[in-house]
């Protein structure tokens, strides 16, 4: 994205407009919700991606940098206390505008006072709601605000604290993390309930989030007896007073997943992690990928330059996709001569595993053949059906490979009769080494989890990063991957009931989930592998 300061482009626009008759800017003031970017609105989503101009605090225009225009000019909001109209310059230089707030632009925010700027100077402007703190926050905690519709609610800050009456209803605290003590103390003074139900949630909506439930005349000590200080505490905080505090126990469904929070290394090519990713998402987890395997093409085309022509002339009665690599490297050079799948038209095709035959339907490629059992070139060896020279007219079947693949598939083929020819379709090399706090990480208990998929990723990423710490889950997608673990010197903590992303998933998931009730069950508060390093203090960022 530009990184023009907004003066200047505001000056740049304005410029270029004059003598001309500028199109009609306008400012759209919308909220970004309580933190997870999931939540944003479709409405806010779409202006979002027609920006011109953002103006917003850095951590809000970091995190929605990828539904940007990759020309848009971001500022500062402190730029506002600078110069009040830089959004009725813009606009009125012929640009859209997109202010941001967290949560709602018109609830405790400068929203109303920055809208009245542009009212005041006839610039168009739009509001789009966001999700409130005040609301979201207290639903991923599990806290009920109201039953059947009815019930009294109240929202305020906690800076007005002392103006608050006893309520029968709930009341939700905004800015609590200034002193979760003091609001018992507050309350307390002015007439409420030692014993009343309080429940404090920081970085809600985010997995970093973390709930502690008390009353108002306990709250330091229940801070204390789960680990939390105002010196470990970091972010906002909301907290929620009354009644519906007590029904966060049997309600809470988001700190309560089974990987909630927890940092997993995915050792794998952005192309390759994109659903292991949006699963272990779906666990509470945090995915952070690490790519230990760079593909690139053949050193010498002509191999695969052959077989294209091959299975355009019906050269071939087979063709046996090994890898998801191997059916983009196929599918590249199809495209690189116009061709499309209905090349394929008349031969059969075979794919190790789910993962490769996903990659195949995207393609436009129903695969004729799946190996149920093992996937695997030996699961796919064995499901292989003989040479028929009956049912056969062609008795070739082409193999596209990597430069490293084994040879035990193409044996096995011409143990059945066939006529294999394998073909190096990309080479695999081992990728740059990560940044060195990730490396850091690795090494020093950081993540909680790493995921190896398959042999190579265990050698690449020791080679390129070092070996996990000893509190560092590792997770395997089958008895291969999981001896070559433990050739390294690696505890292996958890091996998939069958070789796939999905599988090895629930499985680290279900192993997330018994460390979490073994912790219930013992009293203790509930810690991630990499909090139980030694030396390690929880803290909530």
């Amino acid at each position: 994205m530009n990184p023009t300061p907004a003066t200047d482009r505001v000056a740049k626009a304005a410029k270029s407009a004059k003598g001309q008759q500028a199109s009609p800017g306008w400012v759209a003031f919308i909220g970004t919700g309580p933190g997870d970017p999931s939540l944003l609105t479709v409405r806010a989503h779409e202006l979002l991606g027609q920006a011109d101009l953002v103006v917003a605090e850095p951590w809000i225009s970091e995190q929605l940098a990828p539904l940007l225009p990759a020309d848009a000019t971001i500022a500062d909001a402190e730029s506002l206390q600078a110069d009040p109209k830089l959004l009725v310059k813009a606009a009125k230089a012929g640009q859209f505008v997109v202010r941001l707030y967290p949560g709602d632009p018109f609830t405790l925010s400068s929203g109303p006072a920055e809208a009245a700027v542009c009212a005041k100077a006839k610039v168009a402007f739009e509001v789009v709601p966001g999700v409130s703190p005040a609301i979201a926050v207290p639903g991923y905690a599990g806290l009920p605000l109201t039953s059947d519709g009815r019930g009294d609610l109240r929202i305020v800050h906690a800076a007005e604290l002392s103006r608050i009456s006893v309520t029968e209803g709930s009341l939700v605290v905004l800015g609590a993390e200034t002193g979760p003590a003091d609001i018992g103390k507050m309350l307390i003074a002015g007439g409420w309930a030692e014993t009343t139900p309080l429940a404090i949630t920081w970085n809600g909506t985010t997995t970093d989030q973390h709930t502690v439930t008390g009353t108002l005349g306990t709250v330091a000590a229940d801070m204390k007896a789960a680990g939390v200080s105002l010196l470990t505490a970091h972010g906002p905080a909301v907290a929620v007073v009354g009644e519906g505090v007590t029904s966060q126990q049997a309600l809470s469904w988001f700190e309560t997943k089974p990987l909630f929070g927890w940092r997993v290394l995915v050792p794998r090519t952005k192309e390759q992690s994109d659903e292991v990713c949006a699963l272990l998402r779906a666990s509470g987890a945090v995915p952070e990928q690490v790519p230990t395997i760079a593909v690139e093409p053949p050193r010498t085309p002509q191999q695969m330059e052959r077989a294209v022509k091959g299975l355009v002339t019906g050269r071939y009665q087979w063709v046996g996709f090994t890898s998801v690599n191997a059916v983009r490297a196929i599918r590249e050079k199809f495209e690189e001569y116009g061709l499309d799948a209905r090349a394929f038209a008349g031969v059969k095709v075979a794919a190790v595993g789910e993962q490769t035959a996903t990659a195949l339907r995207a393609f436009g490629i129903m695969p004729d053949l799946v190996p149920a059992g093992e996937q695997s070139a030996e699961g796919l060896a064995d499901a292989w059906p003989a040479y028929d020279d009956v049912l056969d007219p062609i008795n070739r079947v082409l193999l596209p490979r990597a430069d490293i693949a084994t040879e035990g598939l193409l044996a096995r083929l011409t143990e059945l009769g066939w006529e294999a020819e394998d073909v190096v379709a990309y080479r695999t090399v081992r990728a740059a080494p990560p940044p060195a706090p990730v490396r850091e990480a690795i090494k020093g208990g950081g993540f909680d989890a790493v995921l190896f998929t398959s042999s190579s990723t265990v050698r690449n990423l020791i080679g390129i990063a070092g070996k996990p710490h000893a509190v560092t889950v590792i997770a395997t997608i089958g008895p291969q991957t999981a001896k070559t673990a433990a050739e390294f010197g690696l505890r292996v903590d958890v091996t998939a009931a069958t070789p796939s992303v999905a599988a090895l998933v629930e499985a680290l998931a279900e192993h997330g989930a018994a460390i979490r009730d073994a912790a219930i069950a013992a009293g203790q508060p509930v810690r991630k592998p990499s909090e139980r390093r030694r030396g390690a203090r929880r803290r909530i960022k």
